[in-house]
């Protein structure tokens, strides 16, 4: 998925959030499988989610968090 200005190849906090946030399925499995390849994503993602996880009803940032809750454990 491209959006406007954002640089998906590299996973900035924006692209990422826009990803999250905008993406669909086969968005989040390429932002998963570049997680598999570069761990040290998972520290962006998750303070994506800390922005958004105040929302109850922001379910995709939720999911990621535990998704990388999980991974770090």
């Amino acid at each position: 998925m491209q959006h406007r200005h954002l640089n998906h190849q590299n996973f900035t906090l924006a692209a990422i959030d826009d990803v999250i946030g905008r993406g669909q399925r086969q968005d989040w499995s390429g932002l998963r499988h570049a997680v598999l390849d570069n761990p040290l994503l998972l520290e962006k993602i998750l303070r994506v989610c800390g922005a958004h996880t105040h929302d109850p009803y922001a379910q995709r940032y939720h999911l990621w968090k535990h998704y990388v809750e999980q991974q770090l454990a």
